[in-house]
């Protein structure tokens, strides 16, 4: 396993990183399937494990932290906020009056009295920046967090909060975590680049496209990963953007043989190289799953590799541009966008 720092904040972690999305309902995952992934993940060197309070409205946390029970202090552990937790209209979003009540719930379930990593799920447009970095930054000084980041933010809203804790004098977010992939590059043209430049550790998600780079996609055979059953028009070939996947799927499985590499070595390979990049989360359901991701974890693209990578997908190219969670919503709503 290699390890990296996570931007400036001097804490190493594994360039496989474990996400834990697939824990509970949304994988069928029992809490002996997920203890034993833990278990063979920390075996391995994995050191940082990332949950979500809305991953199986708060069964992710709970598994995780029966899971780590008595090795805390060896686990980056990280969770999220922000997303809705039921129906209750203030039970979301990243006011200060959910943030401090949403992570007390979060430590609750996971059995800790600290997370390393508190994350805003995803920018809230009813929030200003002030108020979210005023509250995550109380949180950070009362011990309950020891850093916060951000997650799936547009570039430009990566910014703005840069300058409002700047402005403030407030603490700032120093991760990022955005969706990254061979087939999913757009975030190369702008949140890497803006990462950078202010210092963030950035931790990818689906670096295997949702099952589309584990080598279970292939053009013709029939499509039976987890995530097709209940996302099947992510995989529906008559679908245009689905057609240049496959087309670029079989162009990377050739150059994967012709290197000796698996698929799977070779998107968690092209995931980890770029420099902005600290780790990459892989959401293992089985511990078959997390073997075959975990064959990636000392994987070194050469540069003729990741030439011929660029000549499939274009550095800076969504093939499914719909896809993206960072969309501004004056984009999606054509209310935000009339007078």
């Amino acid at each position: 396993m290699q390890y990296r720092t996570l931007g400036r904040t001097g804490v190493q972690v594994s360039t496989l990183a474990l996400g834990a999305m697939n824990f509970g309902r949304i994988g069928r995952t029992t809490q002996e399937e997920a203890t034993a992934i833990v278990d063979a993940a920390l075996e391995a060197g994995v050191n940082l494990i990332d949950t979500a309070d809305m991953y199986g409205n708060g069964e992710s946390e709970e598994m995780v932290g029966k899971a780590v029970a008595g090795r805390r202090d060896d686990i980056v552990l990280a969770t999220k906020a922000a997303m809705p937790m039921g129906d209750e209209r203030n039970h979301r979003g990243s006011s200060r009056r959910w943030l401090v009540t949403a992570l007390d719930d979060s430590l609750r379930r996971l059995g800790v009295d600290h997370v390393d990593l508190y994350q805003i799920h995803r920018w809230d447009p009813a929030t200003s920046d002030e108020e979210t970095l005023s509250a995550l930054t109380d949180l950070q000084r009362a011990g309950k967090i020891r850093y916060f980041g951000s997650s799936t933010f547009p570039a430009y809203r990566v910014v703005q909060a840069q300058w409002a804790a700047r402005e403030h004098r407030l603490g700032r977010y120093v991760t990022e975590q955005p969706s990254y992939s061979v087939l999913q590059r757009g975030i190369e043209s702008d949140v890497l680049p803006v990462a950078e430049e202010y210092g963030m550790g950035v931790l990818v998600w689906s670096p295997l496209a949702s099952g589309w780079l584990s080598g279970a996609v292939r053009r013709g055979q029939d499509v039976t990963t987890h995530r097709s059953a209940f996302m099947p028009e992510r995989f529906d070939t008559a679908l245009p953007a689905n057609r240049a996947r496959l087309d670029a799927v079989e162009q990377l499985a050739g150059i994967a043989d012709a290197a000796g590499l698996t698929m799977i070595q070779l998107a968690l390979g092209f995931a980890t190289a770029h420099p902005a990049v600290t780790s990459a989360l892989v959401g293992p359901r089985t511990l078959d799953h997390l073997h075959s991701q975990l064959a990636a974890a000392d994987t070194v693209l050469p540069a003729d590799v990741l030439d011929a990578i660029d000549s499939v997908v274009a550095p800076g190219t969504d093939l499914a541009a719909h896809e993206k969670f960072d969309t501004p919503p004056a984009l999606l709503d054509a209310s935000l966008r009339r007078r």
